[in-house]
């Protein structure tokens, strides 16, 4: 079965989750599965407070809380599209005290924005450390679909959070 018939199965799966947390934890193991991912966090974003936050941090056990403007994933909202970043201690954007407060080391990144039905930013989804390999255009090209596949799903899930 290929990644695109894949998706469609998870789907049927989604629907049936009522609440953030369910749907932010099925939505980041899927997403590590199509692209084989070590770790996977979805960023929510609060213009209001002007930060992106963390309900689930794969790995990290806490909420990460950033600006908008800060790191690579700062950067994905305000570019708002994809970043692809194979070497991540060598990039500027990167934040190394992410990794050392919790002893994980990244070395590969790519980030998608996830667009809300008006075409704005609501979560960006952050996978590190795919297996084997470094991310490529095909990664960025099915989870480019992943991400517009779930985000009418997520949309629903956060404005009945509120």
């Amino acid at each position: 079965m290929n990644k695109f018939n894949e998706i469609a199965e998870f789907g049927k799966e989604l629907v049936k989750v009522e609440n953030i947390d369910d749907s932010l934890e099925l939505i980041a193991k899927e997403a590590k599965e199509i692209v084989n991912a070590d770790r996977c966090s979805i960023f929510i974003v609060d213009e209001k407070e002007n930060i992106l936050w963390t309900k689930l941090s794969d790995g990290i056990g806490g909420r990460i809380v950033l600006s908008l403007t800060s790191g690579i994933v700062g950067d994905t909202y305000a570019q708002q599209e994809a970043q692809l970043v194979n070497n991540p201690y060598e990039d500027p954007r990167f934040l190394p005290n992410i990794d050392k407060k919790s002893g994980y080391t990244t070395k590969n990144m790519i980030t998608i924005p996830i667009f809300n039905s008006k075409r704005e930013i609501m979560g960006i989804m952050q996978l590190l450390n795919k297996s084997r390999f470094d991310f490529d255009e095909n990664d960025l090209e099915v989870l480019t679909f992943f991400a517009n596949y779930i985000s009418g799903t997520l949309e629903l899930v956060l404005l009945s959070e509120k």
